[in-house]
């Protein structure tokens, strides 16, 4: 079923990892915790994972970016594409170093930063920083040998990275393009006087990142010991505000900032931050950065998933003039003649390929040009299919059966940016998204606020998504409402089309009986778990919330158990936390349903 993998440019790749189809489970580290874990998720708690996942029949871990973020906790906007995050660390298992006299603030930082609690306090990062940095000048390192020849094998990125990790603290966190002139320009006498203030701090940061080397390191051990392949997550872009960017700015479009042009759900498009890369640039240097963020990603994970894969073949640009209310208006796409775009693609991926042994997965969701599904069926990499998104219109929108999700895939239910399984289905499906019908009105001449009330049953409505009344049934009803001919619905038609009655007809497609259930149900969970497991992808990975969903004592708001609303500043993107433990979930009976159906769809 999948042999043809072995013949295409991944193949040594697929032969690591092999030819099997696999279940596996997507989460963040800040949303799990140990009954050992201090105010968040620590590197270590991924044995218990592992530990999980060996019970529930899954081989397969999907971290989110665990990248430096600083104090910004955007895990797609890090400081470096290299850094791990110091929050992750485990105090009671740092290498070479003895945390005895320090039990006593331990203790207090584990009362002061309890694990349970719905969101992330990442207050907890600026107070572990503080008593690493005490347990660092306790620990003179009586054998620096590891140490060193850590630093030596990382001089690519190491120093640069802790340089401006430093410079920041003492210019109180400022952006490094609003540092004094001779630090921003890297002056070497500037940079050299720095050094010489403040070496131990320096030193230290390198320590941080050695130390976060050797857990990871550890884990994977004992991840490879279970059978259980770990998938990192290569963000396309590090942030503007980065050491990669600041050390070297030639490599990066700073006149420029990525984002995506406009689109049903953002109308005026997207504006990420992140300067563009300048490929021309980096190729007269053999693509250095490109290939040691690749290297120092396989020390920990034995696949990648390469965010916004369609960002290698064209990426939109905005001029970083453009005023930002614009969002991502008046940008281009780079390069600008579509007929280059394949052999871009070709020529970043093939290298990329050819410089790791890990297997790269494909995030190709969203607006795709259709040279970029040829490209990753000929290197055979595995793209993304998500459930709820595989419609055929020529059909009414109908559901594609599991058969049809391509076999160079990795089949989900939902990402960390849609709606878990449960909310989707309690306050999205059947619905549509106000701001985007109220958009659509607008380019009609309709007054929305007047037919609102009218087309859908608000009360049975929240979250800005409204649910169709049920007397709304046709599109010849619907346009009468809207004083429309039939024919004059447009966008509004195939919007109609998409989501009118879409719970039966997901309801029909995982082939239930009955009436269709409104509210989620452990039932509902397994259904939907089965159906997406059974597809023809090579791998079946569904965030945890997913999985869990099958437990009766897995409750709550369902809402509230979202990773991240894209578009949206808000408190809840980024901080969402597990209700239980991995103790407990690793005593759950339902782990053997889990099992049995991963058995009976042959992913085990």
């Amino acid at each position: 079923m999948y042999e043809s993998f072995l013949k295409s440019i991944s193949g040594e790749h697929w032969k690591r990892v092999g030819l099997k189809r696999r279940g596996g489970v997507a989460v963040p580290l800040f949303s799990v915790y140990s009954k050992k874990s201090i105010g968040i998720g620590e590197l270590s708690d991924l044995k218990l994972l592992a530990d999980w996942c060996k019970k529930a029949g899954l081989s397969m871990i999907q971290l989110l970016p665990l990248n430096d973020v600083g104090f910004a906790f955007l895990p797609y906007d890090a400081q470096s594409g290299f850094a791990l995050d110091p929050m992750y660390l485990s105090l009671d298992h740092l290498a070479k170093a003895s945390v005895s006299s320090f039990r006593g603030e331990i203790e207090a930082l584990r009362k002061d930063f309890p694990t349970g609690k719905p969101r992330v306090n990442y207050g907890i990062k600026a107070r572990k920083l503080g008593l690493l940095w005490s347990i660092f000048k306790k620990n003179v390192l009586k054998d620096p040998l590891k140490f060193n020849r850590y630093r030596d094998a990382n001089r690519f990125w190491l120093h640069d990275y802790a340089l401006f990790k430093v410079i920041k603290e003492v210019e109180s966190q400022k952006k490094w393009e609003d540092w004094p002139l001779e630090l921003k320009e890297r002056k070497p006498e500037a940079l050299q006087a720095f050094e010489s203030r403040n070496g131990e701090a320096i030193r230290f940061h390198e320590w941080l990142q050695w130390q976060l080397f050797e857990q990871f390191q550890e884990v994977r051990k004992y991840a490879r010991s279970k059978s259980i392949f770990l998938m990192g997550d290569l963000p396309f872009l590090p942030s503007r505000e980065s050491a990669d960017v600041w050390s070297r700015p030639h490599y990066f479009k700073l006149n420029f900032s990525s984002g995506a042009p406009p689109d049903a759900y953002f109308f005026k498009g997207q504006r990420w931050g992140s300067p563009p890369c300048h490929w021309q640039n980096m190729e007269k240097n053999a693509y250095d950065y490109l290939a040691e963020r690749l290297k120092y990603s396989q020390n920990f994970y034995d696949a990648l998933r390469l965010d916004h894969v369609v960002g290698f073949f064209r990426l939109w640009s905005i001029p970083v003039t453009e005023p930002l209310e614009n969002f991502g208006l008046n940008g281009i796409f780079d390069p600008q003649d579509e007929d280059l775009w394949e052999e871009r693609g070709k020529k970043l991926l093939s290298f990329m390929i050819q410089n790791t042994n890990m297997l790269l997965v494909a995030e190709d969701l969203g607006t795709v040009p259709e040279c970029s599904y040829r490209v990753l069926e000929q290197f055979a990499l595995p793209g993304t299919e998500v459930q709820r998104w595989m419609r055929d219109s020529q059909s009414g929108y109908s559901f594609k059966n599991p058969e049809h999700c391509r076999k160079n895939s990795m089949a989900v239910i939902s990402t960390h940016d849609a709606a878990p399984l449960n909310a989707w289905w309690e306050y999205e499906a059947g619905c549509v998204y106000e701001p985007l019908f109220e958009r659509l009105c607008q380019r009609k001449n309709i007054s929305f606020e007047e037919i609102k009330s009218k087309l859908f049953d608000l009360e049975q409505s929240s979250h800005k998504w409204l649910r169709w009344k049920e007397e709304i049934k046709s599109l010849s009803i619907l346009a009468r409402a809207l004083g429309l001919e039939e024919s004059e619905l447009g966008d509004l038609k195939d919007l109609f089309l998409y989501s009118y009655n879409e719970k039966a007809r997901f309801w029909k497609y995982l082939g239930l009986s009955g009436a269709c259930c409104e509210k989620s149900s452990p039932l509902l969970a397994q259904a939907v778990l089965a159906k997406i497991s059974a597809a023809s992808s090579i791998f079946s990975i569904q965030l945890l919330q997913d999985w869990l969903s099958i437990a009766d004592s897995f409750q709550g708001d369902s809402y509230e158990m979202r990773i991240n609303f894209p578009g949206i500043v808000s408190e809840k993107n980024w901080t969402w936390v597990l209700p239980l433990s991995l103790e407990k979930i690793k005593g759950f009976r339902m782990n053997q349903k889990i099992k049995e159906l991963n058995k009976e769809t042959g992913r085990i």
